[in-house]
């Protein structure tokens, strides 16, 4: 099993919750190319807040994710480049190729497209672009999707959908990775999504609270539609985001959930106990870990993406990874 880490790019992210700079952006990608993560990921939004997560609703700061991973390709030399994910409604799938296209090459081959239809109305109408109804955002992303594989292609791309057209678009250079960067669609795995990715993507990504079980049914669901359409199921490439907290004991695992819920924005894990909270999440001991991530192995995850925090893409203590990466990632990358 390989590992990726959720870079640290809001205002929020921080243990301190300072405002989000590029110095403290790059330097989280050097330290996790550093303790050996395999892949370094980033998430898009213009702004994020964190009421749905017990936080305040001010709108809290970010990076742009393809300019971050066009800069992160350059300042680092071994890990993949992510995106988790980026919001189809956002950018025309012929910019978009022409951006991945690039960043490809400027990584040397090192990039991962993660894309999903977005969700958060707020920066939708803030910034002019139509939200519209779950059914045609979901539409949106299916055309993306079939136009990009159409654009990274042999030759000119034409294409006549409902919200998109092209007359003989042609995307040169074509990416370093062939026939283009691994792409993934990203949702918590309807029957529409998992068609999507049986169908035209080369993975599958849900985050953050998951447990075996119920991440088995999804599975099984993905994997019975493949068959239906013909694909082996193998081929769909599995990668799960856990929020993620590991002690090198049982003594140490409670003192950094006690430190979590202290910097819990908005005291959202007041009165919340341990064990409930780990659950549905990558929590424990190195050894009780190790179990949990051979349930998965045993799925078909090929990649844990870990969200060092109680919210996505933070990292509240940086010795943490130290843990991980030490007591846990040279095991699971066995498994």
């Amino acid at each position: 099993m390989k590992f990726g880490l959720a870079l640290p790019h809001y205002d929020f992210s921080t243990p301190e919750g300072a405002p989000v700079s590029w110095e403290r952006v790059s330097a989280a990608a050097s330290r996790a190319e550093a303790l050996g993560f395999d892949s370094v990921w980033v998430s898009d939004h213009f702004f994020l807040s964190l009421d749905r997560y017990g936080g305040p609703s001010a709108p809290q700061g970010s990076v742009e994710p393809l300019s971050a991973l066009a800069a992160l390709a350059l300042t680092t030399e071994r890990v993949r480049l992510g995106s988790l994910v980026l919001s189809a409604g956002f950018r025309h799938p012929a910019l978009l190729a022409k951006a991945v296209a690039t960043v490809d090459l400027l990584s040397g081959g090192r990039l991962d497209l993660g894309i999903g239809a977005g969700w958060y109305r707020e920066e939708f109408e803030a910034f002019g672009y139509e939200f519209g109804s779950a059914r045609e955002r979901f539409e949106i992303l299916e055309e993306t999707v079939v136009v990009l594989g159409m654009l990274f292609g042999p030759g000119p791309a034409s294409w006549r959908g409902r919200h998109f057209r092209l007359d003989d678009a042609y995307v040169r250079p074509l990416p370093r990775q062939e026939p283009r960067p691994p792409l993934l669609v990203g949702g918590k795995g309807g029957s529409r999504l998992l068609t999507l990715a049986a169908r035209h993507a080369d993975g599958w990504n849900t985050v953050w609270a998951w447990s075996p079980a119920a991440y088995a049914e999804r599975v099984q669901s993905l994997r019975a539609i493949c068959e239906r359409q013909g694909r082996d199921p193998k081929e769909v490439r599995l990668s799960l985001g856990l929020y993620t907290l590991v002690g090198e004991d049982r003594r140490d695992l409670v003192a950094r959930f006690r430190a979590l819920q202290r910097w819990a924005p908005g005291g959202a894990l007041d009165g919340v106990l341990l064990d409930d909270w780990a659950r549905d999440k990558l929590v424990g001991t190195p050894t009780h870990v190790l179990e949990r991530l051979a349930e998965f192995a045993a799925l078909g995850v090929e990649e844990m993406i870990v969200s060092a925090g109680s919210i996505p893409f933070s990292v509240y203590d940086e010795s943490m990874l130290t843990v991980l990466a030490e007591g846990v990632m040279p095991t699971a990358a066995k498994m």
